[in-house]
Parts: structure tokens; C-alpha cells; sequence
């Protein structure tokens, strides 16, 4: 996607061959800055703490990671040993995207497929890289469906604009191109449909204020930032058309973890007769948990999150302050869970499909018992 007229991604591997590239996410919209690391333990480390996020992208640079863990590996006494231990600790960087654990799980197997330890930055390279343009390719198909529901809204609205509601940040910042929620939205401005977006500033963190509103901005995209409360309200009034969200997992039965906020938009937009779509890879299906409500972890993060905010002043500084008296108790559950019965259809890869456990099993029977 672009930035400032120039194509991007959100992560991807130094031409060196010997370390990973990634858009520091912390730092926008206010300041464009590209971080190099070079560790297995530096990669985690920006998942922790967000300078990469987002259920894809972690994904991603989960399987990065390993990478860097196969060449680190080298160096140590026992490469097996070390390898192991890097598995676990990239696999367990944050607990409730499903797709960290897919991605690590997928290259892990393939450089084990090999005895000979040489052989391991190779072929885990590859396999990162064949990974990722499998998911750029299913963020474009997911595009591509999406992109059919928004047509039939426009033919019914005769060359009027189309309201879409969107959570979070489910762009190209969280998957490294294209995005799954706004892949339909991207796809749809190419063709010059006349879109509009309304977008969740997302407390506590702002993903929807800083990330998808720059994302949109960048693309030229109509969009306006909301509080995360109003939504309910322009839905009342008939200004929206149709809800699209990502999602961090979704359990076999079609419930959907995603950014805490989400279960109340799902739940706004069911009373107001709105569509509510939620657009994933397959990679964020969870195919082992029957169903998500109270079986879903839910990640809880530091409290600051909640009692400080960050942004620009007058001297272009980027300044953390606080908003509440030191003290006061807060709790920062970062995900809800939507129950599939308020889920109008996943958007995935293979087209638009019901939240239902039939249904996610039939399309994706490969892996069911993967």
C-alpha cells in the first residue's frame, strides 16, 4: 500500500538476508519510521509492545521470527536446544491471536523436516516467504468478496454514498498489505465507488485514529474519525450501511474475538438491521476450539494503556500524559468476543461464508483435523 506516494509493506525481510524490516507502529501517525531487528527476541519483543500488531502481522513476523532463531541457531552449542526455546517464546508473544501460533507452528515443521541444521535459514526463509504472499494473496480474495456486498449496496443506493463502520485497525498495518477489513474498502475505491468511512478511534490505544485513518488517508479514501461510542447512534440514524471488522480468532462456531468494542457494534448493529461482516484469512480460524464465548483467552494489558494517552505538541514532540489522577484503578481487557448469531457473514478467502460450525467445516475441511 503507499505512503507519501511510495508502496510499502508493514514487514519484510532486509535485502541483507540477515534481518527484518518493520513500520514501527508505535510512532504513527505523527512520525514514519522503519525499524530493523535483527533477533529472534527483538521481534518478539515488538509484538509485545506493539510496534507491530495485528492478528495477521503477527502472524507474519512470527514466522520471521523463527527465521532469525534458524540463523541465531548457528552460533549456539546446541541448535536444537535453542531452536526449541525459540519456538516457545515466539509462539506464546501474545495470547489470543490464533494465527501466531499457525505461522510458527507452520515454519517450525518445516525446518524440522531437516536433521541437518545448516540447512534451516534456508529453507525457513523460503517458507516465510511463501507464507506471506499466500496471506497477501487471500487479503486480495478477501478484497474481491467484500467488494461484491459493497456493489449490491451501491446499486440499491443509485450512485449515493456508502457508509461503512469499521473497529481497530484491520488494514494493511495489521497484515502487511492490503488489510482484511478494508480490503473490500480499497477495492471498492479503485473501481470509483463512492465510499465513505466511519472510523473507531478504538480506546485505549487509538488504532482506529492513528492507523486506519492514516491508512485511509495515504489512499485517498473519504473517512471521518468517530468516538468508539457514536456508532450505535449513526446506525440509529441510518447512517451506516454496513459494518466490516477483522478479527484476532474465530472459533469453529463462527464466534469472534477481535478488539474490545466489537461485541457492542455487532450488537448495535443487529437491532438496526446493519449488516455486520467480519473479513479473516483462514489463518485466524481456530478449527480446534468449538465455540469462542468464555473459551476464547482474552488478553488483559498493562493499565497504563487505559490511564495515560500519547500524541503531538507544540513543539512536534510526541508526549505521553495522564488522564486520570494517579491511583485510580483501571483494567484493560484488549478483546471481546461476538457471538457468531450477530455475525452477518465471514469474509475469507474462499468467498463470503455463514459464522456457523457447518459451515466453516465444509469450506475449510482441509483443515479441520489439520
Amino acid at each position: 500500500m503507499h505512503v507519501n506516494g511510495k508502496t510499502f509493506r508493514a514487514l519484510w525481510a532486509d535485502e541483507n538476508r540477515k534481518s527484518v524490516n518493520i513500520i514501527n507502529q508505535t510512532k504513527l501517525p505523527f512520525s514514519f519510521e522503519i525499524d530493523n531487528i535483527g533477533t529472534y527476541e527483538g521481534l518478539v519483543t515488538a509484538i509485545k509492545d506493539m510496534q507491530l500488531r495485528g492478528a495477521p502481522l503477527i502472524g507474519v513476523a512470527g514466522a520471521y521470527a523463527m527465521w532469525l532463531a534458524c540463523m541465531e541457531s548457528q552460533k549456539s552449542e546446541n541448535p536444537v536446544s535453542f531452536l526449541e526455546k525459540a519456538y516457545d517464546d515466539i509462539r506464546t508473544a501474545r495470547p489470543t491471536a490464533v494465527n501466531l501460533a499457525f505461522a510458527v507452528s507452520l515454519i517450525y515443521r518445516t525446518i524440522k523436516e531437516s536433521d541437518q541444521y545448516k540447512e534451516w535459514p534456508e529453507r525457513a526463509l523460503k517458507a516465510c516467504n511463501d507464507f506471506y504472499e499466500t496471506e497477501v494473496g487471500n487479503f486480495i480474495k478477501i478484497g474481491n468478496s467484500g467488494l461484491e456486498i459493497i456493489q449490491q449496496i451501491a446499486e440499491k443506493k443509485k450512485g449515493e454514498k456508502i457508509n461503512i463502520l469499521t473497529h481497530c485497525n484491520a488494514g494493511w498495518l495489521a497484515c502487511g498489505d492490503y488489510g482484511t477489513a478494508t480490503a473490500p474498502i480499497y477495492r471498492a475505491h479503485e473501481m470509483g465507488l463512492p465510499i465513505h468511512v466511519w472510523v473507531d478511534e478504538t480506546r485505549p490505544r487509538l488504532q482506529g485514529a492513528k492507523l486506519t485513518a492514516w491508512e485511509l488517508y495515504n489512499e485517498g479514501i473519504s473517512f471521518t474519525v468517530i468516538a468508539d461510542n457514536t456508532g450505535g447512534y449513526l446506525m440509529q440514524e441510518g447512517k451506516v450501511d454496513m459494518v466490516i471488522v477483522g478479527a484476532d480468532r474465530v472459533a469453529l462456531n463462527g464466534d469472534v474475538a477481535n478488539k474490545v468494542g466489537t461485541y457492542l457494534k455487532a450488537l448495535a448493529a443487529f437491532d438496526n438491521n446493519v449488516p455486520f461482516y467480519v473479513a479473516i484469512p483462514s489463518s485466524t480460524i481456530d478449527f480446534k476450539l468449538a465455540e469462542g464465548v468464555h473459551h476464547i483467552p482474552i488478553e488483559i494489558r498493562e493499565n497504563a494503556e487505559v490511564s495515560e494517552i500519547d500524541g503531538i505538541n507544540d513543539n512536534n514532540k510526541i508526549n505521553t500524559i495522564s488522564i486520570m489522577p494517579p491511583g485510580y484503578p483501571s483494567l484493560n481487557f484488549a478483546f471481546d468476543i461476538t457471538p457468531a448469531k450477530f455475525v452477518t457473514g465471514l469474509i475469507t478467502e474462499k468467498g463470503i461464508i455463514e459464522a456457523s460450525a457447518k459451515e466453516i467445516s465444509k469450506i475449510f475441511s482441509e483443515y479441520v483435523n489439520y
